[in-house]
């Protein structure tokens, strides 16, 4: 760096302060510093008292909080769990309870629009004229996991229909689920069950499928309904587990009748889904067999007797072929009745019984 011409070094150092001005004083710490009274070690007797106050209102209000937190972890415990000796019901309890009632309500929707056209509104199937065996029935309703209709049996028959179930190629029990091409997805098929298994002490609301409201009655009040299932039945003594396949109703199942030794026994075979003989004679007044020799080999047959209204007077079990067995039948007044296979109520296996 070149310094700039015509200037002596003397001349570019600061002005000299004549000797006559005084010299500015010197700046101190005192003016940054706070007085000597804000600078005392000791607690006084009024600042002790404030500290003291505010702890103590510390403490309570810590013991209150803790106190409130107990409490509230205690009740919501009891309030999940349900207080000791049942004095109140778990909460998990009570919506699995509030979950099975709509599942059973909506389940009864659900069959009123697509399984009473066959089973008949109250699930008494063929007993009430119906074209289906009947679903409202104790024995096969009877028990938990090992019942004939139990949970596990009817999700398999709707989701794979009837035909596959029980190797019936004529069964017209369809398929319901959507897995396998049905119309009813899952929950739907959980809410039939619901329905089919519950129980006939609790009542239950009908409900519009549209609304969910309750329907009225004539009197104004909420339609209702109870299940099928007896929580109190149990099966006769000498009674026999229903079959996978058991078709029929089995409401007076029991130890097999016998025939009198003098009773007439008549003969009927069932061959390509079809009876060899479309008319029997029996005795008015006695009892009387038929014996049944099913050649249809995985196909049930029965032999059951109808008035001409069409209500049932002797409904039998189901005998899957090759198979024989021989009906028993009550003392019949003189008449005319039908008899007829329940699984196939078809022209074919259908005759007419005449008792005199």
């Amino acid at each position: 760096m070149t310094e700039p011409p015509g200037r002596e070094p003397e001349a570019r150092l600061p002005a000299r302060r004549p000797p006559s001005e005084p010299a500015p004083a010197p700046v101190t710490a005192d003016r940054f510093s706070a007085p000597a009274s804000a600078h005392v070690n000791e607690l006084t007797p009024e600042r002790a008292a404030k500290i003291v106050q505010q702890s103590a209102s510390a403490r309570t209000v810590g013991l209150l909080a803790t106190i409130v937190v107990v409490l509230f972890v205690i009740g919501y415990y009891f309030y999940e769990l349900g207080a000791p000796l049942g004095l109140t019901v778990p909460r998990l309890t009570q919506q699995d309870e509030l979950q099975q009632v709509t599942a059973v309500e909506r389940g009864y929707t659900l069959y009123q629009a697509n399984c009473a056209r066959c089973h008949g509104p109250n699930g008494k199937g063929l007993n009430e004229g119906w074209t289906a065996p009947p679903l409202n029935d104790q024995p096969k309703l009877f028990g938990g996991v090992g019942a004939h209709l139990s949970e596990s049996y009817i999700r398999t028959v709707l989701t794979v229909g009837g035909r596959y179930v029980c190797g019936n190629p004529k069964s017209g029990m369809p398929v319901w689920s959507n897995q396998s091409g049905g119309p009813l997805n899952y929950r739907q098929i959980q809410e039939l069950i619901a329905f089919l298994r519950a129980p006939s002490d609790h009542e239950y609301v009908i409900r519009d499928e549209e609304t969910v409201e309750p329907i009225l009655g004539p009197d104004g009040r909420p339609r209702t309904f109870k299940g099928w299932r007896d929580v109190d039945y149990e099966p006769a003594e000498g009674a026999t587990p229903v079959p996978d396949c058991w078709s029929a109703s089995t409401a007076s199942q029991g130890p097999s009748e016998t025939l009198p030794p003098d009773s007439v026994t008549l003969e009927l075979l069932a061959e390509v889904i079809k009876f060899d003989k479309t008319a029997l004679e029996a005795p008015a007044g006695k009892p009387f067999g038929i014996h049944l020799a099913n050649r249809d080999a995985g196909t049930p047959h029965d032999v059951d007797i109808r008035r001409a209204d069409g209500s049932v007077v002797s409904d039998q079990a189901t005998i899957t072929g090759p198979a024989e067995v021989t009906y028993v039948y009550p003392t019949l007044a003189a008449g005319t009745y039908t008899f007829i296979c329940s699984i196939h109520p078809i022209p074919a296996m259908t005759g007419t019984l005449t008792v005199k």
